[in-house]
């Protein structure tokens, strides 16, 4: 999927309760304290990562088909690692992502999945509407109002991530969803099989035996 960046510009993200969050991508400093987020055995000898927006349909449709039989015979086997990393091409991914790190690295690829599953349903209406939907999953994942309104409210942390996907675009080269990198190397969507050849030769390359 390719859509205009939304947020390479200065300009506000309107959020619950009419807050505003400033998005001043080129000046924010702070994209270094970004964390990935790993699923798996993160000393794997194979890594995958994922370039993703939670509002792209075929990031969805990947995470209810591929994925699920790559986590079952790579990442949860301890073959390969996985690492999401988001991609915002409007607000609302912006506001998922804020929230799925809201929950911290425990939680945040049950959100993600929930974000996935849920999609169709949650990023439809009013931009406050969509605030509230992502409230939503947040609760379903166990997070509090109180830590909820923190993370949406939270400026710094939406100005760092969106300097964060700036480099991780530039540098990786991001320019669809979702984008690939396993061992460093790019590729676009592909048919489970195709991902199994690829992560097989990677796995060799790296010495792995069973």
């Amino acid at each position: 999927m390719k859509r205009r960046l939304f947020l390479t510009t200065a300009g506000a993200a309107m959020m619950a309760g009419g807050m505003t969050l400033p998005l001043f991508a080129q000046e924010a400093e702070a994209a270094a304290g970004i964390p990935d987020m790993v699923l798996g055995n993160p000393d794997a000898p194979v890594e995958i990562v994922e370039y993703a927006s939670f509002t792209c349909p075929h990031c969805a449709n990947f995470h209810a088909n591929q994925f699920q039989q790559i986590k079952a015979n790579y990442i949860d086997t301890g073959k390969a690692r996985f690492v999401f990393r988001e991609v915002f091409f409007d607000r609302y991914g912006l506001w998922g992502s804020m929230i799925a790190r809201c929950g911290g690295e425990m939680r945040f690829h049950g959100i993600v999945s929930m974000m996935f599953e849920r999609q169709r349903d949650w990023a439809q209406g009013e931009p406050a509407q969509i605030a509230a939907n992502l409230r939503n999953i947040g609760k379903v994942a166990g997070l509090d109002d109180a830590t909820l309104d923190a993370c949406m409210q939270d400026a710094d942390t939406a100005q760092a991530l969106v300097a964060w996907y700036e480099e991780n675009r530039v540098r990786d080269n991001i320019e669809g969803t979702p984008s690939f990198l396993i061992q460093g190397q790019k590729y676009s969507n592909m048919s489970y099989e195709e991902f199994a050849a690829i992560l097989d030769e990677k796995l060799t390359e790296a010495g792995y035996t069973e």
